[in-house]
């Protein structure tokens, strides 16, 4: 299978296309770098700005001189802080850069895509284990286009596209060094760069409604998440498919205090914690039920919290 991967040199991206060439597929990455390091990936096929009017051209080059037989769509603007302060420049970035993508597929014919989805459409759940049918309410912008992006891929089914949105939870960790995640914006890095430097790790909140007062997340290994990718091209060769978004996700919580405490022990490093007041909009509890993919996709998370911590220790030494 010859595959498009947007986003290929993104922490997420590379692992992507790193196993769907270990499984055979032939990959053309495409990254605008911005985010993206070239170090992680055998060759950036295209750097392109999918959401400007000459990505789009870009891409239809692209898909006239190749005959993909699928597209998986990670690339986008991640950081929910950021969507706060630029909610204009996640929409537009985000929105035009799948809708591009969907115009030059549509004039191409290629009818499979698997979209890169987030938790972070959920919102603030109040339920113990969160399903595809909980009712979406993003409470940030990045949130909120990754929802309107899933309403683009159903849309496409009008035309023949066949669509899967993949909506992960708190991904970590590294299959190696070289595919580490380098930016320090989620719990796991954010406390590696802080042991390493010296300084005390921040705990936002312990006084919510958890065992140990901190928040609980589903954390997964990105290789398994890679894995999830996969499952989901092979779903979409089926010509009947009931659903179309699929959480990925343990269906396990860990508190942010048991994901220090795992560091301790594969850091060996008795580091200093502070606790710092809430973070607006930060669920208590935020666990995937992960029923719908076990059955659909056969597919299950492989990887231990300590397992994901240790692998994300050891990369980023």
């Amino acid at each position: 299978m010859k595959i498009l991967v947007t986003g290929g040199a993104g922490y997420i991206g590379s692992h992507v296309a790193e196993l769907a060439a270990e499984a055979g597929h032939e990959i053309v990455v495409v990254d605008d770098l911005s985010t993206g390091i070239l170090e992680r990936v055998a060759g950036v096929s295209h750097r392109i700005a999918l959401e400007s009017d000459a990505g789009l051209e870009q891409l239809r080059e692209i898909f006239a001189k190749d005959q993909f037989d699928a597209v998986i769509h990670l690339a986008a603007r991640k950081q929910v802080g950021e969507s706060v302060l630029n909610p204009e420049v996640y929409y537009k970035d985000n929105i035009s850069g799948l809708a591009n993508l969907l115009i030059a597929m549509r004039e191409a014919n290629v009818m499979r895509l698997v979209f890169s989805s987030s938790a972070a459409t959920y919102g603030f759940p109040d339920v113990a284990k969160v399903s595809e049918d909980t009712v979406c309410e993003p409470i940030n912008p990045y949130g909120q286009t990754k929802l309107v992006g899933e309403w683009l891929v159903k849309a496409g089914a009008t035309w023949g596209l066949r669509g899967v949105s993949l909506r992960y939870f708190n991904v970590a960790g590294s299959v190696r060094e070289g595919l580490a995640d380098r930016a320090a914006l989620n719990l796991i890095p954010i406390a590696i760069k802080n042991i390493k430097s010296g300084t005390a790790v921040s705990v936002f909140g312990d006084d919510y409604a958890t065992d140990d007062g901190s928040c609980i997340r589903d954390y997964v290994h990105v290789g398994d998440l890679a894995r999830a990718h996969m499952a989901a091209l092979d779903y979409l060769d089926n010509p009947e498919r009931q659903f179309d978004t699929f959480n990925v996700g343990t269906g396990q919580g860990a508190s942010v205090f048991e994901v220090l405490d795992e560091l301790r022990k594969v850091s060996g490093k008795n580091f200093e914690v502070e606790v710092a007041p809430r973070r607006q909009g930060d669920p208590p509890r935020l666990v995937a039920d992960v029923s719908r993919i076990e059955a659909e996709l056969s597919f299950r998370c492989e990887f231990t919290l300590n397992q994901i911590v240790e692998s994300a220790w050891a990369s980023a030494n």
